[in-house]
């Protein structure tokens, strides 16, 4: 494979691709259908301000709810400890770390993580509180309705929490579920794709509250840090796209413009989706003859990704798949999950052997502007690359 890897651009616009698809699955929305995840939820505010420590996976995971709170430039001290409160909650029901990361963005989806009290609920007002809200007759940091319980109760981080979470443990297959789809199956809002955008800096914050426990994932009844893979999934979400090590690096000094890492696997290997998304491109890339020759092994020089396939994620996180050895698995507008495979690994394009190479981007750019090292990047989300320091 060269020095670089660009796939040939078509007109690709992201805003109009979200319209489309809003469009197109306007009928699977209004029936609650799995496919109500639209390209719009998909993004958020940006985590590049974020600075927090103690995101190293301790294995105790141990939660604090009175001291010194990590500093987000998204959320202030009193919602970090809101959040610290539901994680701890989660804890001693024993709900695994995937729970305690929906529990948080749903509460960030609904309140802002803010205790809120209720203009139309007067009982609401005279309890503590961080803010009025106005949603019929909603109170607290879920912003749970009347049959939760008593306004007190529904205003009482730790109870709202804990009836959070006796109904997401009901939910069959809900550890697997994309966040939305989970925290809709409890919430029952009304606006259902509304969660998913808050899933990466969920998962950052319970790292930095909790020991680093959205990097784990659970494995023979125990929580294991940075095991994601083999589409096991880590509680934030992701998982290793392939098994295999990671070969050449991110813009090495013999390789400056190589936007990603080669993992080297067998031909046919499965590759999977490293987190849940909707599939923006899945096409053959054509060459630098302009040819689309991807049914055919490559070679060092001929330019071109082969088959290759880019998934927009939760934060507006970008990865891509590349040298695929046949047409991809899945198509473009298509909501995959975590692990849900996307594609075998090939030979296709500028490539001089089987292998993936994996790319991470940020803030919706699928350009090389956006491109990161997915090795730090994979590490931080319990999914590390096998061989890569």
């Amino acid at each position: 494979m060269s020095d670089e890897i660009r796939p040939r651009r078509r007109p690709f616009r992201l805003g109009a691709l979200a319209a489309a698809l809003t469009a197109a699955l306007a009928l699977l929305c209004c029936t609650g259908g799995a496919g109500a995840f639209f390209l719009t939820e998909l993004g958020g505010d940006s985590t590049d301000q974020m600075k927090l420590a103690g995101q190293e996976c301790t294995e105790d995971f141990r939660v604090d709810v009175t001291g010194d709170m990590p500093r987000i430039s998204q959320y202030g001290d009193i919602q970090l400890r809101n959040a610290a409160r539901i994680i701890k909650v989660g804890q001693e029901m024993k709900v695994p770390p995937r729970g305690w990361v929906i529990a948080v963005a749903t509460a960030m989806q609904e309140s802002r993580l803010r205790n809120l009290a209720n203009r139309t609920v007067g009982e609401s007002r005279n309890l503590p509180n961080e803010g009025v809200g106005a949603d019929h007759d909603s109170v607290g940091l879920f912003q749970q309705r009347a049959g939760w319980g008593s306004v007190a109760q529904r205003m009482t981080p730790e109870y709202a929490a804990r009836k959070f979470y006796e109904k997401l443990v009901t939910v069959p297959g809900w550890e697997r579920m994309p966040l939305s789809r989970a925290a809709q199956a409890v919430q029952v809002s009304a606006f259902p794709d509304a969660y998913a955008k808050h899933e990466e800096l969920a998962a950052r914050i319970v790292n930095a509250l909790a020991g680093g426990a959205a990097r784990t994932v659970l494995i023979g009844g125990q929580q294991v840090c940075d095991a994601a893979a083999g589409g096991k999934i880590a509680a934030s979400g992701w998982t290793a796209p392939i098994p295999g090590g990671v070969g050449s690096g991110f813009r090495t000094a013999s390789r400056p413009g190589h936007n990603g890492v080669d993992i080297a696997a067998p031909k046919g290997t499965l590759i999977r989706s490293a987190a849940t998304g909707r599939v923006l491109v899945a096409r053959c890339d054509p060459d630098d003859r302009g040819r689309l020759s991807c049914d055919v092994d490559g070679h060092s020089g001929k330019g071109g990704c082969g088959w290759f396939v880019d998934i927009l994620h939760a934060g507006q996180m970008i990865t891509r798949y590349c040298h695929m050895v046949s047409k991809p698995r899945v198509s473009v507008g298509q909501l995959v999950q975590a692990g849900e495979v996307i594609g075998e690994v090939g030979s296709s394009g500028n490539s001089s052997g089987p292998h993936l190479h994996f790319e991470v981007h940020t803030d919706g750019d699928r350009t090389s502007r956006g491109a990161i090292d997915p090795v730090p990047f994979m590490r931080s989300q319990g999914a590390p690359l096998k061989g890569a320091g």
